[in-house]
């Protein structure tokens, strides 16, 4: 994790704590060190407030998958299907469904 560049992203969130490419860095920020808990802390800001920044859901879930709540995984990967189908992101719907695919196979394994 770069504390310069999060340092940085904090600064801005003060200044407007309703940009979602800040809070997007900031939870990428900590997802980048694996810090689960306070990368979905910020995923879920986003997930709750800019519920059409598409680019969220598919990190978000993993970030969840990753802590070991896959039912919300799940559920993230489900919604932000449905969100990109709304929003017309057919690049965010095609990595997110490949990623949804993946996950289903990873939790298919684990039987």
């Amino acid at each position: 994790m770069n504390t310069k560049r999060l340092d940085q992203l904090f600064a801005f969130y003060k200044e407007d704590p309703s940009d979602p490419f800040v809070i997007y860095g900031i939870a990428t920020e900590y997802a980048s060190v694996e810090n689960w808990e306070e990368a979905i802390k910020y995923y879920e800001i986003l997930l709750k407030e800019h519920e059409t920044y598409t680019g969220t859901y598919y990190h978000a879930a993993y970030a969840y998958a990753e802590n070991g709540q896959s039912d919300k995984a799940e559920g993230t990967y489900k919604t932000g299907l449905k969100i990109c189908q709304q929003e017309k992101d057919h690049h965010a719907f095609k990595e997110l469904q490949s990623a949804y695919t993946n996950f289903q196979l990873e939790e298919d394994d684990e039987w």
